[in-house]
């Protein structure tokens, strides 16, 4: 093992540990009490975004609700690097943006079609306020940045509202969230012919590590069978993922893992080998009926407990916690026909209109992200589902 192998849980933990999280914002929160600063939320809007179109339509809820300022910026689109399948990103925003609306109450017509908010400081060019979003670490517009922490769209918002709740900055007779996170089925339901889930997911995706069990509780309720169509990470199939990208993965990651009480930050990334590796026996765990168990660990190997796949002795215990053996373990691992799987499974994601992980597949209904686990929620039990036109 390479000191970086055996140093990167140690550090990832460090960074991510929620007492230090609380520590820092409370020195942010110290020193605005010193300045005597209002509480202060940059909005970053980008104008042909459906996602920004939608936030900036309940920011006046948001000014109603505290006692904050909200200073407006106009950014451009995100770079190439940062949105490697542009056209895709822009077709699958509109269609997510909606279904959002539907989801949440909101008026879908209302928003594309009210004026965007003004720029706090008229004097601010689009390439200031590209550069303030860069320093500050965001590569996107519909995001809200305060005190060192990005909430990107209106799902985010409510990690936001909470914080400042905490802080005593809500107004009198506020309670609640605006738009809270969706809640996942505790108990088993009826459901006459229940469809398939189809779960994309990536070894190397924080996301899919964080959803994959709930979406596995979600299939054992239901009685839904949930489908693995595992693909290469983005990175390994040539797509770039700039830093900014990377660390607000991370650290939104370990938020909404904290949100479900899902285990995670004493993380290995398992770019590279480890992955191929690892993917190498998802083949035998699926002939063995193990294959969500196998997932299941794994992701919680990597990302929970720092263990290195790219060594034997983490994977295999990685494997035997799933109920796979050593020796076949041995023999998946020189069978290349995990490629090839892996590649058709891309292919058909893409078909989708999707392109990155976790995604997922019930009927008709296509949906990208962790946080949309509500939508396959409700296709799966036939609720109605507001589906954009």
């Amino acid at each position: 093992m390479s000191l970086k192998t055996w140093l990167t849980p140690h550090v990832m933990q460090f960074l991510l540990d929620p007492a230090r999280e609380q520590k820092r914002r409370a020195s942010i929160e110290h020193k605005r009490q010193r300045s005597g600063a209002p509480h202060t939320v940059h909005y970053f809007h980008q104008a042909d975004d459906p996602y920004s179109q939608l936030l900036a339509r309940v920011l006046p809820q948001l000014q109603a609700r505290y006692a904050i300022r909200i200073v407006v910026h106009h950014v451009s689109p995100p770079a190439d690097s940062a949105a490697p399948e542009r056209a895709k990103l822009q077709a699958y925003s509109l269609r997510d943006a909606q279904l959002l609306a539907a989801h949440y109450g909101l008026d879908w017509h209302a928003a594309t079609h009210a004026s965007a908010p003004a720029a706090t400081d008229p004097a601010e060019t689009r390439a200031q306020a590209d550069a303030l979003r860069s320093r500050w670490g965001h590569y996107l517009g519909a995001t809200l940045y305060y005190g060192g922490e990005w909430y990107w769209g209106i799902d985010r918002m409510h990690h936001l509202e909470t914080r400042l709740q905490a802080l005593g900055a809500a107004q009198p007779g506020v309670h609640g969230v605006l738009f809270p996170p969706g809640v996942d089925l505790t108990a088993p339901v009826q459901v006459a012919n229940p469809p398939d889930i189809d779960f994309f997911f990536s070894l190397r995706s924080p996301y899919s590590a964080i959803v994959c069990e709930r979406v596995f509780r979600l299939g054992q309720l239901t009685g839904a069978r949930v489908n693995l169509r595992f693909v290469l990470p983005m990175v390994m199939r040539g797509l770039p993922v700039p830093r900014e990208k990377r660390l607000y993965i991370v650290r939104d990651a370990a938020r909404e893992a904290r949100l479900r009480g899902i285990p995670f930050g004493r993380m290995n990334d398992p770019v590279g080998r480890p992955t191929e590796r690892g993917l190498a026996l998802m083949p035998l765990a699926i002939a063995q009926g193990k294959g969500q168990a196998y997932v299941a660990s794994f992701m919680r190997g990597v990302w929970a407990e720092g263990l290195d796949a790219g060594s034997d002795s983490a994977l295999f215990l990685i494997a035997e916690r799933a109920g796979l053996m050593p020796g076949d373990c041995q023999k998946a691992l020189q069978d290349p026909g995990w490629r090839s799987q892996a590649e058709a499974n891309r292919a058909e994601m893409i078909d989708l209109g999707l392109w990155g992980v976790p995604s997922f597949r019930v009927g008709d209904t296509n949906v990208w992200g962790q946080d949309r686990l509500w939508a396959v929620q409700d296709a799966v039990l036939g609720r109605a589902q507001g589906r954009p036109d």
